[in-house]
């Protein structure tokens, strides 16, 4: 999740919006689109759209435990269907936290896709709320220790689930060397078994996203932790503008905030794997609120630009520390999100 790292580098047509708020005002269409394009712009087999990117967000549940009404809510808000609904799971194999899939999750999947962040911790909290945890360290997961209690009750489940699903394990990947998880090569290895334990008990339904912070001080890391091309089908990075927060004073547009990293793991990582924007948000500026807007506002003139990156998914939680409420739910934010998701190169037709 965000709060791990503290030093990532940050970079609406009428007739569209008309066209999403009528169909969620009358709830028509499973997997609906206003894309053009036909079947030149159907998904293929690992989820990338063609002519464009998804549109998604991570949503925290709410006090009640419930996830469909904070993702309701905040479509409502935004005007428009999620294309993405990504959700963070520990390992303690909990109803809470560490069951892959809840009825929560399956509601939302039937005319959504589904982005699952799986952590090799046990949070000490519900929903990771005071973001403390226990590693169970990559050497475990990699010599199976895990796999009888933990691992596999989680992989028949999402087998069971059989509609294909994003998974990431460990995201920020890089940031969790320094809390004791293990080693890059530790790393590679427990990836690998997960991979590889999907694919015994028969869960082809998975599409594999290496996600890292992004953060170039890492790099060297970055590059000793990716597991390699045949374990991975997606790379993620997770970059905001981070202004006030953290302790940083520059100001990044959204572009200045995403093209570096971008740019380093298409000519360090991979250049053949797209690209998911897995978190990404800008802090506000108290004294102009309009740089907020405007920040979200300019995603589809860059977005064309990068055109490996096919899916933006907005971390919509505040964190830790001043100034960090990185939300889009009202004012400024709000406004200039909701433009840009109405955007065509944003309403692609999901998988049938």
């Amino acid at each position: 999740m965000t709060a791990r790292h503290a030093r990532g580098t940050a970079t609406g047509r009428l007739a569209v919006a008309l066209a999403a708020v009528g169909a969620l005002t009358a709830g028509i269409g499973v997997w609906a689109t206003v894309a053009e394009g036909g079947d030149r712009c159907t998904p293929d087999a690992r989820l990338v759209a063609p002519c464009g990117a998804w549109w998604g967000a991570y949503l925290p549940y709410d006090r009640d435990g419930s996830l469909t009404r904070p993702v309701h809510a905040f479509e409502r808000k935004i005007g428009r269907k999620l294309d993405l609904v990504y959700t963070y799971h520990d390992m303690s194999g909990n109803a809470l936290d560490g069951t892959l899939l809840t009825d929560d999750e399956r509601a939302l999947g039937r005319d959504r896709l589904l982005m699952l962040a799986w952590e090799s911790t046990v949070w000490k909290e519900p929903h990771h709320a005071g973001w403390t945890e226990t590693q169970l360290g990559w050497k475990n997961i990699a010599s199976g220790r895990y796999d009888a209690e933990i691992l596999d009750p989680q992989i028949r489940r999402v087998k069971e689930y059989g509609r294909t699903v994003f998974l990431s394990f460990d995201q920020e990947v890089d940031a969790r060397i320094k809390e004791g998880a293990g080693t890059p090569a530790e790393y590679v290895a427990a990836y690998r078994h997960l991979h590889d334990r999907f694919r015994e008990l028969g869960a082809d339904n998975v599409v594999w996203v290496w996600t890292v912070s992004g953060y170039l001080g890492m790099a060297e890391e970055m590059k000793r932790l990716y597991p390699g091309d045949r374990y991975v089908d997606w790379i993620g990075m997770d970059q905001y503008n981070y202004y006030l927060c953290h302790g940083t004073d520059t100001w990044r547009d959204f572009d200045a905030s995403q093209r570096p990293t971008y740019d380093w793991l298409r000519a360090n990582v991979s250049a053949d794997k797209p690209v998911m924007l897995a978190e990404f948000a800008t802090a506000p500026d108290p004294e102009n609120p309009a740089r907020q807007r405007d920040w979200y506002a300019k995603i589809p003139e860059v977005a064309p630009s990068l055109p490996e990156a096919k899916a933006y998914v907005h971390w919509n939680r505040a964190v830790p520390g001043p100034g960090c409420d990185l939300t889009v739910d009202a004012g400024a934010g709000l406004q200039g999100y909701r433009e840009a998701g109405l955007d065509p190169y944003f309403r692609q037709p999901l998988p049938r």
